[in-house]
């Protein structure tokens, strides 16, 4: 399955969204199943004429019967993720950087102990437009009709603070030490944490810490190098933290996982 990952072109959204692609139900193969792994993006998924059934740790994508859109938004993406695909779909997805979407949305609070929000519509005229982007068959006019829905849903609103606390949270500073100076209790700070970003603060973290290891091998390779640069004492902990993330280790990961691609897929 080649699908092309597409950077926003408009400066405002470069801010807010990492990327996104399309499929097509046309599309050909090389393989139906892929592996995806941790990361701090939250993810919406348009599909037509599609059962998308998600569990914990897989997402199947079948075909329906029914004319149909369906609309999901994945946001606590924290443990490695099979998707398998029956045959290929109508789809796009977007890929909004940590807090990113929050300023396209009036109102959205994670629910905590969840992962995913089925039947996702935030605007009242997000399925019909999607439905109609989906439906473009030239690339270039798809990504401009893509790009001025979202613009046009885009509200500059203050994050400086949580913005802040991603920051503290990605250089290290302990998650005690934040309540402390918020003045908060740790179990407070976690909670609004989640209700914002969609995850805990440590598999934040985590999933901060395997994007720094990803784009720091496509220079350095060396192992005990990612691991002490990337806040890890040593590299039995930086092993072990990879493996939970990936469900192999780091030689097999970086022999079977083109770093270069956008999408860093596991194809099975």
């Amino acid at each position: 399955m080649e699908v092309q990952f597409f950077k926003p072109k408009n400066e405002i959204l470069k801010k807010y969204i990492d990327g996104y692609y399309f499929m097509t139900e046309n599309e050909s193969l090389k393989s139906n199943k892929y592996w995806t792994f941790p990361s701090n993006f939250c993810l919406v998924t348009i599909c037509q004429n599609a059962n998308i059934v998600s569990k914990r740790n897989k997402i199947s994508i079948l075909p329906s019967i029914k004319t149909k859109l369906d609309s999901y938004c994945f946001y606590n993406i924290s443990l490695p993720v099979e998707i398998f695909y029956e045959k290929p779909r109508n789809e796009l997805t977007v890929y909004f950087k940590p807090a990113g979407i929050l300023h396209f949305l009036d109102d959205i609070q994670f629910e905590i102990g969840k992962d995913t929000m089925s039947d996702f519509q935030p605007h009242s005229d997000y399925l019909n437009e999607m439905g109609k982007i989906i439906k473009i068959e030239n690339k270039e006019d798809q990504t401009i009709a893509l790009e001025n829905y979202w613009l046009s849903k885009f509200r500059n609103k203050n994050f400086d603070t949580l913005e802040h606390i991603l920051l503290e949270i990605e250089n290290g500073t302990k998650i005690n030490d934040l309540a402390n100076k918020l003045n908060v209790s740790r179990q407070y700070f976690h909670k609004m944490f989640f209700k914002n970003i969609g995850k805990s603060p440590s598999d934040y973290r985590k999933a901060h810490r395997f994007k720094s290891i990803i784009e720091k091998y496509k220079s350095e390779k060396k192992f005990i190098e990612l691991s002490l640069g990337s806040l890890y004492f040593d590299q039995p902990h930086f092993n072990k933290d990879f493996k939970d993330l990936t469900g192999i280790n780091p030689s097999s990961f970086f022999k079977k996982v083109d770093t270069k691609d956008s999408n860093h897929w596991l194809f099975v």
